[in-house]
């Protein structure tokens, strides 16, 4: 009876809907199989926690009410009184954590494999679009329950913002609503979290699937010149899809074993009169930024030395999303070396820092 309502359905699709070209498409569509292709499941780790994001903030909205005198108590009713609503809200603050992670794994996987040279250029510059709009997502929802802790960290780091030269203070200005956080910047930052966000994140996301689609999958460096069948591969569809659903699964009993074990604390009501609490620090994909900034002296040559260091990161983060093309301008045998050692030395300073301020 299944089997007959199913075939049913997809003939109803089929009628109207290219099903048949897509799965054929997906059949020839071939991934290359060694020792590094386990690399390549993690945009696709990342692509189920972002749903995975969605789905349990679309369920969190239901009982959000935005204001400074609503949003703590609103999550506070969330977390006590609504069935699974700690579960759901556990859920979807872990999965952020691990989405970001998961980011930061698959960029610097296609960093270290080379995947983002010619022709893949587009594909590195979307998926960096991508990076920026996670750390977005991280940075406006880390307020929305209206704590203490996440009152002052995004006190803390709009007025690291405020450093850069020139329009910090704009900046800073646009993103609090004011000279100070407040119950605008509440307003602002969920209008942020909620709807322009996930819409630019859904667009570029599209684009960067298209694009992965389109160009294939990166072949690695030790392939070149040998011949196709010394290639080792597998079909797209069904081989390489069913693999990433398990490992799907996989993410999702971590994500709910975290979620019960260690559930997401809703904290003590954000006062803003009162004094800052010792040990504020943003969350761990900022740390390190925040503890580098620690070691720079207050004054650089008349400059404030914080702005110093913004402008420093923001020429690095540059620097890198724009890899493929000084990378292309290097000679041939120093490129694998240049890449190899940069990419190292960023892996170290990161964990180094986070190390650091989480000590």
């Amino acid at each position: 009876m299944l089997r007959k309502a199913w075939r049913s359905v997809v003939s109803w699709l089929s009628a109207r809907l290219p099903i048949a070209a897509i799965i054929e498409f997906s059949k020839h569509k071939q991934v290359p199989v060694y020792r590094g292709s386990v690399w390549y499941y993690f945009g696709g780790v990342a692509l189920f926690l972002f749903i995975t994001q969605v789905v349990t903030g679309v369920l969190l909205m239901m009982y959000y009410q935005p204001g400074a005198q609503t949003a703590f108590e609103s999550v506070r009713f969330t977390v006590v009184y609504v069935q699974f609503g700690w579960l759901v809200r556990s859920i979807h603050t872990w999965s952020a954590n691990l989405m970001i992670g998961a980011v930061f794994i698959h960029m610097f996987s296609v960093f270290f494999t080379r995947a983002f040279r010619r022709p893949r250029e587009l594909t590195w510059l979307s998926g960096m679009v991508l990076l920026a709009l996670c750390l977005g997502f991280g940075f406006s929802g880390y307020l929305l329950p209206w704590n203490t802790l996440a009152f002052f960290a995004t006190k803390v780091g709009t007025a690291i913002v405020a450093t850069t030269p020139v329009i910090g203070h704009s900046i800073m200005e646009i993103l609090r609503g004011g000279k100070d956080v407040g119950a605008e910047t509440l307003t602002r930052f969920y209008g942020l979290h909620v709807a322009v966000l996930p819409a630019l994140f859904t667009v570029v996301l599209a684009a960067h699937l298209l694009l992965i689609q389109i160009q294939g999958i990166h072949e690695p460096a030790s392939w070149e010149g040998k011949a196709e069948s010394q290639k080792r591969t597998m079909p797209f569809f069904p081989n390489f899809v069913l693999r990433d659903l398990l490992l799907w699964l996989i993410v999702l009993n971590v994500l709910a074993i975290l979620a019960v074990m260690f559930p997401w604390e809703v904290g003590h009501k954000a006062d803003p009169n009162a004094s800052a609490p010792m040990g504020i620090r943003p969350e761990w994909y900022f740390l390190f930024m925040y503890q580098a900034l620690k070691y720079f002296p207050p004054k650089i040559f008349g400059l404030d030395g914080d702005a110093v260091g913004v402008m420093l990161f923001g020429v690095g983060g540059l620097m890198w999303a724009l890899v493929p093309f000084w990378d292309a301008r290097l000679p041939g045998g120093a490129r694998n070396r240049v890449v190899t050692y940069v990419g190292i030395l960023v892996v170290l300073g990161i964990i180094i820092l986070t190390g650091i301020g989480l000590a």
